[in-house]
């Protein structure tokens, strides 16, 4: 009986400290591949391994996420903030990022092959074992700048600018 009670007891007060933000639930992958979700805020949220593939997310808001292991394969990311986002091993492959704020964002071993950048910013950004194109490798380099704050590499470093 007592057992049952302090069973039912836990579990109130893990909701309730949830509830509060005391205690962050358990990131679950969840599939959101080829859904329209222009505009929606995600900013913050544990999406870890989720999946975004030929997904529409225009303008949405992915600032400070943990997006590691995501696929975003094909997605539409145009004007979508990923401002001090983590997107370690991402999958970027084929991604329409133009006019994306990357300021700060980490995409370390990400794998971004056909990912297009057009006009978006790469402030602070680390892309440390990105794959990339070469030519999107060399344009990216002509506006790299900054330091990421979390790993203190130089923008221009992680980019391999120099060796072009």
């Amino acid at each position: 009986m007592i057992k049952r009670h302090w069973s039912r007891f836990c579990a109130v007060v893990i909701s309730v400290l949830c509830l509060w933000g005391a205690i962050a639930p358990v990131a679950t992958a969840t599939d959101y591949n080829n859904r329209f979700l222009n505009g929606i805020d995600f900013a913050g949220q544990d999406l870890r391994d989720s999946s975004f593939k030929s997904a529409d997310v225009r303008q949405s808001d992915f600032s400070h996420a943990n997006l590691e292991g995501v696929t975003f394969f094909s997605a539409n990311m145009d004007s979508v903030n990923l401002e001090g986002a983590n997107l370690r091993f991402a999958a970027l492959g084929s991604t329409r990022l133009t006019r994306a704020n990357l300021k700060n964002a980490l995409l370390e071993g990400a794998l971004a092959m056909g990912a297009r950048f057009k006009g978006a910013n790469i402030e602070g950004a680390d892309f440390t074992d990105v794959l990339l194109r070469a030519d999107i490798q060399a344009e990216l380099c002509e506006q790299a700048t900054g330091v990421n704050p979390t790993t203190g590499r130089a923008t221009r470093d992680t980019l391999l600018c120099d060796y072009l």
